[in-house]
């Protein structure tokens, strides 16, 4: 390990940690460090944060403009949550709304 730059654990270890906070405490934890931000910005942190049935809104999002479920497939976890969070999308023929939070 080397403790000469700080990095005590594995990347993969503190995105671990990060994921089991909120997505406020991520964005916070991500300017702590250059490993701690690449780490609060992995996918593994995101998905945590996203519906467990995530994948089955978006294939089941009614197109809206620019929110097609084949351009939200591409984004990042993390990318994604923030869409989410800013662009509730239908679902359900249009009958109900998915919004993160």
């Amino acid at each position: 390990m080397d403790t000469t730059t700080g990095a005590v654990l594995p990347e993969d270890c503190i995105a671990t940690i990060i994921s089991y906070t909120s997505p406020r405490d991520a964005c916070r934890d991500s300017l702590v460090s250059r490993i701690f931000g690449s780490a609060a910005g992995s996918d593994l942190v995101w998905k945590r944060f996203l519906p467990p049935d995530y994948q089955q809104i978006i294939s089941e999002s009614v197109s809206s403009g620019s929110s097609s479920s084949s351009s939200l497939n591409i984004l990042s976890n993390k990318d994604l949550y923030f869409h989410l969070c800013d662009n509730p999308i239908l679902i359900g023929n249009g009958n109900r709304v998915s919004k993160s939070h």
